[in-house]
């Protein structure tokens, strides 16, 4: 059993050790193995034989000497180990003449791989103003060379670039600041180059690089600080409330938390003025509170305050971090509309206030100093009805029409206010008038009450429970009192019970009513409200008689349809209604039949017209084909209808012959001339419509039942016509009965035998 050790890289025909057995041998003429076997006795009757991994593509064997040689350079960060079978064979046979001896070849490694940083470009970022020593960020670099042999795989790093804000462990990578308190404002990035090289730095060792990005961080370490100490702005008294007046800034070199800053106001202005933090750009914006009145105050001096909303403490030796400024507001005088002492002004009246009475007044002022006289007016887009006057120098106001709470309770007037030098600047203010109730309505039914009195009712029956309403609202709410007139108080029939509670009920005082006798009754109610001076109205109450049920459902109401004759049973009045009923069904069914066999010709309004498609390349199955169209228009054109006149249609077309007549006065069509035989035609089939009550308007006739006499390019019908020079007889079509007779007159000899 042999086995063998390779330690090769770079070159494929250097000598090396190999073992068989115990035995140690020197690898020569440039073979990496020598194999030999005691049976080989230089006859060339052995041959080598070599298998296993690469045995084919990196090594190959001299099958003479046993020699075993690499074709190509191996590289350990590939595969580093090779197993390998050899055996010696009989070169004739195939027969092994030794047993498979097997190989391990190790591939030794060399310093050909360069130090690679795997993670690499690196981004750091560090806090500004940090202590020296403070780590940055960690850099490792990986050699692929085997770090078990020799010093390929050991790396040290350096800085070559960054220096000396930075510095970096030769063995662990560590990236540590090199200088104490760096500004972020002064610098904030620094891009750093590091070198990893093998070998331990020595010379002729290989080196890879890396960039490292830091970055240093924000701290709070800026105080805010207004570039000015003094603002002045002017703004116009007229300036609404809630409007900016100014923006201030305090700067800040810090950026993000740590220039968010608070603004207040310190002196002069809380209470007019507010000052809020712009949270986008920073900025104090300085906000009206109230009105400004530049004849009360025409300027402020407003002491603003910024600080730094996120303090760091590790900084707070560095200084405050607040600043102040000074912002001066000046109010420019306007022109101000006149100004109502009391924006909304309310006022009552009574609904029968006589016109002309006083309600109240409204009062304004110019706020001005000039002090213009006043105006006043209704805008009366809100009186329309002009119920309400004012007097344009004292304001006061008063009605100008009688007034209804009923249709509107309350008024809300605008008033303006307008300057006499200036009838531009106007004001507005508003009055609200409220019309007070008065007790002018009587009270009236609640609904319109349908009541109804079953026949077998009982005496002492309520009937129907009747309420009032009222459109007056006295204060202490309606109370409505319900009696008879005394005209019919005294009545056998019905009387009124008040319930005192609203509502009353009509009893009846006796049992027995019929129909018959008397079929609707109608009681009048007297209600009287409780107002001062109380209304009463009188409402009449309509009741029904009506044929009920043992449970009292009413069946039938209302005068009776009919009297019974004297003799004559229940039994056959039913039997009399079933036959009219039956009757009446048969009418029925009989005219909707004729309606649909005689269906008219012209198209209705609404029908499709391409449901109605009129083809004249087909002749048709004949007279008892009913389902193309009306049969009527393809009957005999010489029958005459019964002449019953039109009510719809009065033709006023003369005709060439005499009508009524009998059926031998008829023309034979086929002797008159042709301009003449189409006319004559038509003319009879607008006769025969017009005395037909079904036929369609005398307008819109429509008929197919005649060719003509024939044209120039002859008749395309497989009947020859009679214009032709066709000898064909035709007259034995006058036997075959009145179906036959239109054919007959067409193509026979003229001489009909019908009558």
């Amino acid at each position: 059993e042999t086995s063998g050790i390779l330690f090769y890289k770079q070159c494929a025909l250097c000598s090396l050790i190999f073992f068989v057995g115990m035995c140690l041998f020197n690898v020569h003429n440039g073979s990496i193995i020598m194999l030999h076997s005691d049976v080989d006795k230089g006859d060339g009757k052995v041959k080598y034989v070599l298998s296993g991994e690469g045995s084919t593509s990196i090594f190959t064997i001299d099958e003479n000497t046993g020699d075993i040689h690499a074709t190509k350079r191996l590289d350990r960060e590939e595969q580093a180990y090779y197993t390998l079978q050899a055996q010696a064979v009989d070169r004739l046979t195939n027969i092994p003449v030794e047993p498979r001896s097997e190989f391990v070849v190790k591939v030794q490694d060399i310093n050909d791989n360069e130090p690679k940083f795997l993670d690499g470009p690196y981004m750091a970022g560090v806090p500004e103003m940090s202590a020296l020593g403070t780590t940055v960020v960690q850099v490792a670099a990986t050699d692929a060379d085997d770090p078990t042999y020799g010093n390929s795989a050991r790396v040290v790093y350096s800085i070559i670039s960054g220096q000396p804000y930075f510095s970096v462990d030769p063995k662990t990578g560590v990236v540590r600041t090199a200088l104490p308190n760096m500004d972020r404002e002064v610098k904030d990035q620094y891009v750093l180059v590091i070198q990893a090289k093998d070998m331990v730095g020595q010379m002729g060792g290989l080196s890879g690089t890396t960039s490292v990005t830091v970055t240093l961080t924000d701290v709070n370490d800026n105080p805010p600080r207004f570039s000015r100490k003094n603002y002045q702005y002017m703004v116009l008294e007229s300036l609404p409330v809630a409007s900016v007046v100014a923006r201030v800034k305090a700067l800040d070199n810090d950026i993000g938390p740590n220039a968010e800053m608070e603004y207040r106001i310190m002196e002069d202005g809380p209470g007019v003025f507010n000052i809020t933090t712009d949270e986008d750009t920073q900025e104090g914006v300085i906000i009206l509170q109230k009105p400004l009145d530049f004849e009360t105050k025409n300027s402020f001096n407003l002491r603003i305050e910024a600080t730094n909303r996120n303090i760091d403490p590790a900084f707070v030796h560095l200084g405050s971090f607040s600043d102040t400024t000074s912002v001066k507001v000046t109010v420019e005088d306007v022109n101000e509309p006149p100004v109502f002492s009391t924006q909304l002004g309310k006022m009552v009246v009574s609904e029968d206030a006589r016109v002309g009475i006083s309600i109240g007044r409204v009062s304004a002022h110019d706020p001005d100093s000039s002090n213009s006289a006043i105006r006043y007016s209704i805008d009366r887009n809100t009186d329309l009805e002009r119920f309400f006057n004012v007097d344009a120098l004292s304001g006061v106001i008063s009605t100008a029409k009688p007034l209804d709470r009923e249709v509107n309770s309350v008024h809300n007037l605008t008033i303006l206010a307008m300057e006499s030098h200036d009838p531009t600047q106007v004001g507005k203010g508003f009055a609200v008038i409220t019309v007070l109730d008065i007790n002018d309505n009587p009270p009236v039914f609640a609904i319109e009450y349908e009541t109804l009195l079953c026949e077998n009712a009982a005496p002492g029956q309520v009937i129907q429970t009747i309420s009032a309403v009222d459109k007056d609202e006295p204060p202490s709410g309606h109370r409505f009192y319900f009696a008879l007139p005394p005209s019919v108080a005294g009545n056998s029939n019905f009387t009124l019970r008040d319930n005192k509670d609203n509502t009353a009920s009509i009893v009846t005082k006796r049992g027995g009513f019929r129909r018959r006798e008397q079929v609707l009754y109608r009681l009048p109610v007297l209600i009287v409200d409780s107002g001062s001076p109380a209304l009463s109205s009188t409402n009449t109450l309509s009741v029904s008689v009506c044929d009920c049920d043992s449970d009292g459902v009413a069946q039938s109401c209302g005068a009776v349809a009919y009297t019974l004759p004297a003799g004559l049973s229940t039994g056959a009045l039913v039997a009399i209604l079933g036959c009219i009923i039956t009757l009446l069904v048969m009418v029925l069914l009989i005219v909707s039949m004729r309606r649909r066999k005689k269906e008219p010709l012209i198209l209705e309004e609404e029908r499709d017209v391409r449901e109605n498609i009129v083809r004249y390349d087909d002749e048709g199955g004949g007279e008892e084909d009913t389902e193309a169209f009306d049969m009527v228009a393809l009957r005999n054109l010489n029958v005459i209808r019964d002449p019953k006149v039109r009510r719809d249609v009065t033709p006023d077309t003369p005709t060439f012959f005499p009508y009524p007549r009998s059926s031998s006065s008829l023309p034979v069509y086929k002797t008159l001339p042709d301009n003449v035989v189409f006319r004559e035609f038509i003319w009879d089939r607008l006769k025969d419509a017009d005395v037909d009550p079904t036929a369609p308007p005398y307008d819109s006739l429509q008929t197919y039942a005649f060719e003509g006499n024939g044209s120039v390019a002859e008749s395309l019908s497989s009947l020859e016509s009679l214009s032709t020079d066709s000898e064909q007889n035709y007259d034995y079509l006058s036997n075959w009965g009145p179906r036959f007779k239109k054919l007959a007159d067409l193509y026979g000899d003229g001489k009909s035998v019908f009558s």
